[in-house]
């Protein structure tokens, strides 16, 4: 045998003894009535040599095995194999009602551009098995990203055949750009399964809406497909908050910093990010958290998320003052322009530019929570929503111009929130429709959220909008971007009938840009 293969057998072979010996541990002796992984296992936050494993211990189970409010011993392994006879690493964590019992392994010190297999164990139980991946190390060159965009995901309003779909993709990663879970009751006029709880107010409502969410089967098999990076947007809080001001659905609470601070926490306990991000707030020594970040693929291309509600100005000129977003006439309203005003705050807004000085890859990605370029509903049309970037226009032109000054290569904004799929180019100034082209934008549709808008509004606004090109707003789905160095490919896929859970699932449109063109075309 050959001095490899036998580091490999011995590795393995220490591996199961050490698990062997940890099963007489407190982790090894317990038992569990039913599941205690029955919501699933994830992965995120990936780079090239490190990942967050996740999982959660369901509610049901530890109230049946009378430990709802015990520390709980879990172990984790990730593997070359499904079947974890290649050990890499293992440890083990405690799973403590503290923080909702959940499990976050952040495991370093992995190969580049590798696949590895990862589940969890408590007493004779072992989780799902997860499947993830690395990313390529900076100075690599891999030939190819395939990554997924998707957001907005209400229960109620329909079936998850899209992540169904999603599985059958081949994913690199997955870009989760807001409203996992919605705050609010269920409804009895149209819902197509029934959403749980009432209003998402305390931190233990915002745990049973994450459970909900996350006992769909189809969802569950796409988080243990792949790693996901994941932000957020309002309604993991409230709808249309802005930073420490409520938003606008519900019974108002007396306390809506709290509110807030038990949300993020909530999402803390369901995603796969990392501790350090969250530790301030979770140590309760502060309120705010990070979410913005990037991360490089190879030299391939660098993913960015964006935060754009912990750190912007309220929504100007709401009608009424009312808490919240609403539709605005511009003209009517001086605040909308002021200079100053921010959708991702002085600090995040700087620190991209930064990126975007210092980047070299080939494709730039920005994963945000919106349509950046303005919808003109034409001559007659007299309001826009506050809530959005056209309602902190100063923001939306430094970001533009963060991009053209920095000659940054090939960007690519994409989007969600709206509920409708939109593809167009970025200009260097919206008010000239013959400006430069500065990148593109693909605002993805929802997962299963509904939408209220017309294909004749959309046709509308297409008309007068000539740097749009595409929208649909009939159909919910998601999107696949196809990167190579020489171009990016963007097919829009949708489920035909989100009421139905076997709906079929099919391409809705395809279209393709060429490296250094900043020009999207029809497939």
């Amino acid at each position: 045998m050959q001095r490899r293969q036998l580091l490999g057998l011995a590795a393995a072979s220490a591996a199961t003894a050490a698990l062997v010996g940890l099963t007489k541990t407190s982790w090894g002796r317990l038992s569990w009535p039913v599941d205690p992984f029955s919501l699933g296992v994830a992965s995120g936050s990936p780079t090239s040599q490190s990942m967050v494993l996740w999982s959660r211990l369901g509610r049901e189970a530890l109230a049946q095995a009378g430990r709802t409010h015990e520390h709980i011993p879990v172990m984790w392994q990730l593997a070359h194999d499904p079947q974890f006879t290649q050990i890499v690493q293992q440890g083990q964590l405690t799973a403590t009602p503290e923080l909702g019992h959940s499990l976050h392994a952040e495991v370093a010190d992995l190969s580049p551009a590798r696949t590895y297999f990862y589940r969890f164990l408590t007493g004779s139980v072992s989780s799902p098995v997860g499947q993830t991946r690395t990313f390529p190390a900076p100075n690599q060159s891999p030939s190819r990203l395939r990554l997924a965009y998707a957001s907005c995901q209400r229960w109620g309003d329909g079936f998850y055949s899209a992540y169904r779909d999603m599985r059958e993709q081949d994913l690199d990663v997955v870009m989760f750009l807001g409203d996992y879970i919605y705050e609010y009751p269920a409804s009895a006029t149209r819902d197509v399964r029934p959403t749980t709880g009432g209003w998402v107010l305390s931190l233990d409502d915002y745990r049973d809406r994450y459970a909900l969410h996350k006992s769909d089967p189809h969802l569950q098999a796409m988080h243990a497909a792949c790693p996901w990076i994941v932000t957020w947007d309002d309604h993991e809080v409230q709808n249309d908050y802005a930073e420490i001001h409520a938003g606008f659905s519900g019974l108002p609470v007396p306390d809506f910093a709290q509110r807030r601070h038990s949300a993020y926490q909530a999402f803390y306990e369901n995603m796969p990010v990392r501790y350090a991000d969250f530790a301030q707030l979770l140590k309760r020594q502060g309120d705010q958290v990070q979410v913005y970040g990037s991360v490089p693929f190879g030299q391939l291309a660098t993913l960015y998320t964006l935060d754009n509600r912990q750190y912007r100005h309220r929504q100007a000129c709401t009608p009424g003052n009312l808490p919240g977003g609403g539709r605005v006439n511009p003209a009517r309203c001086e605040t909308l322009t002021q200079e100053h005003r921010t959708l991702l705050g002085q600090q995040q807004e700087a620190w991209l530019k930064r990126q975007f000085e210092q980047s070299q890859s080939n494709w730039n990605v920005l994963g945000q929570q919106s349509l950046l370029g303005p919808r003109n509903g034409g001559p007659t049309s007299q309001s826009i929503s506050n809530d959005g970037w056209s309602g902190y226009p100063a923001a939306r032109q430094r970001l533009i111009d963060a991009m053209r000054t920095t000659r940054l290569k090939n960007p690519v904004v994409l989007g969600g929130d709206v509920h409708q799929n939109w593809v167009g180019h970025i200009l260097s100034n919206y008010a000239q429709p013959d400006s430069q082209l500065v990148g593109v934008e693909f605002c993805g549709t929802s997962i299963t959220s509904r939408n209220r808008a017309t294909e004749a509004e959309l046709a509308k606004i297409l008309h007068h909008s000539p740097y749009f090109l595409y929208a649909n707003a009939e159909y919910r789905g998601y999107g696949i971007v196809d990167v190579t160095q020489h171009n990016m490919t963007t097919t829009l896929r949708a489920v035909r009938n989100i009421r139905d859970p076997h709906s079929e699932v099919m391409t809705l449109a395809k279209f393709i840009v060429d490296a250094g063109q900043s020009k999207v075309q029809t497939y």
